[in-house]
């Protein structure tokens, strides 16, 4: 995100120790991803559900009810934890221009809302003031800009044949629906495009064997067809032949452009005439429960209807969870479980469906189909990289890639601007 960026090398005590490589024996053979794309963070933990919503307008008046109240009531409606209380000194979020003085004394306009990634293909919003957010990943925040792109990998759950990483421009916070959560991993590591974020000496061990047209967005993409879940953590297979690279780096460039989603310029993604979804029956203010007609190809909200909706959008997964199931259920789930005493600031939303959940949700619908299929080419990637050689992680170490250096796992310093601390002071770098 543009604005003030960073001048600290740190990330809240991120750094975690590399976990051991993937080589023979059952499952996919080849490195892990965590030794080609080493720097990683943990999901963003928001502390309090209120600071996200699926629409902006919900944000700005749960901030406007929060400032206005007073004494016990604004205490309760802000909800502290032990990482962040209306009393805590915090500094601005990097690229932001949130407030840094202690919340308690906050009575201004609320910041405008972003857009970000709440788990798998979730598009919400975010109030961006690092006050509210118990951990909110400054680093990341340090290095999004219009160049940045967010490789999301999924909580693993056994048995699961689903996705295992997919791809962002949005901020990410994260979050697996189920399973162990897993991490994000900003392509570069540096604003502006800058510094791969790929294990030292990768990109030519990588062109030595498949050519010089690999870069680090190829690289991206070849993650993209290629991961794989495995108790180990999440395994990329390399190839031995450049034919093969450049069939699945192909494949990876086109979930790369679905998944974008329109950003970076790229189209938004649409299916065949015939076969896009529209809305056949209104979507009702209340349009609960969700179901689907898999003989009609109809997916029902209440009275509502959407056809024709592929039965590979309805089924497709993520961490043995149904993407549109938990999209529908964010949305129309009574808040907090409908917990009795007062209602929290997460109970201000919506009275009514709204007419943009309809246009995200067709838009969803679309990107599911179209990435489930091409989970067969996946497969089939996947079932040749299996029963032919491979490049592994001895290869790696031969060329000095592996073991990788700890300072790669790191943030980098960013030292280009000032950021701002608590109480408006700036940051000491």
């Amino acid at each position: 995100m543009p604005g003030k960026a960073a001048g600290v090398a740190g990330g809240e005590g991120d750094t975690v120790a590399a976990p051991a490589a993937a080589g023979s024996g059952e499952g996919p053979r080849g490195p892990l991803l965590d030794d080609l794309m080493p720097w990683s963070v943990r999901p963003l933990r928001t502390g309090r559900p209120w600071v996200t919503a699926p629409d902006a307008a919900s944000l700005r008046t749960r901030w406007d009810r929060l400032v206005r109240a007073s004494g016990e009531e604004r205490e309760r409606l802000f909800a502290p934890t032990r990482a962040r209380t209306q009393l805590s000194a915090v500094a601005a979020l990097p690229g932001r221009s949130g407030g840094t003085g202690r919340f308690a004394r906050e009575t201004g306009p609320c910041p405008e809302p972003v857009r970000v990634l709440h788990g798998p293909f979730d598009e919400q919003w975010l109030l961006p003031d690092h006050r509210l957010i118990d951990v909110a990943r400054p680093e990341l925040w340090r290095v999004a800009d219009d160049r940045q792109l967010f490789l999301v990998e999924h909580g693993r759950v056994p048995n699961d044949p689903g996705l295992a990483v997919s791809v962002t421009a949005l901020l990410p916070d994260g979050h697996s629906p189920a399973g162990r959560p897993g991490r994000v991993r900003p392509l570069y590591r540096r604003p502006g495009g800058l510094e791969p974020n790929l294990a030292p000496g990768l990109l030519p061990a990588l062109r030595a064997r498949y050519g010089e047209t690999v870069t680090a967005e190829s690289v991206l993409a070849w993650i993209l067809a290629a991961a794989r879940s495995s108790p180990a953590g999440c395994v990329v297979p390399l190839p031995a032949d450049a034919a093969r690279w450049a069939q699945g780096v192909e494949l990876g460039r086109e979930l790369l452009r679905l998944e974008l989603r329109g950003a970076r310029g790229t189209e938004r993604p649409r299916l065949p005439g015939g076969q896009r979804p529209y809305v056949r029956a209104a979507v009702p203010p209340d349009p609960a429960p969700l179901s689907y007609d898999a003989e009609e190809r109809v997916l029902g909200l209440g009275t509502g209807r959407v056809s024709p909706v592929p039965a590979g959008a309805w089924e497709f997964r993520v961490s043995g969870v149904r993407v549109l199931e938990l999209w529908f259920e964010r949305r129309t789930a009574a808040p907090g479980g409908a917990a009795p005493g007062p209602a929290g600031l997460e109970a201000v939303r919506p009275r009514a469906w709204l007419q943009e959940w309809t246009s995200e949700l067709l838009e969803l619908i679309t990107l599911l189909a179209l990435l489930a299929e091409l989970r067969p080419r996946q497969e089939e990637l996947a079932d040749a990289l299996s029963a032919g050689p491979d490049t592994g992680v001895e290869e790696l170490r031969a060329t000095g890639v592996l073991p990788v250096a700890e300072a790669a796992r790191r943030p980098a310093s960013v030292l280009d601007h000032q950021e701002e601390g608590p109480d408006g002071q700036f940051a000491l770098l």
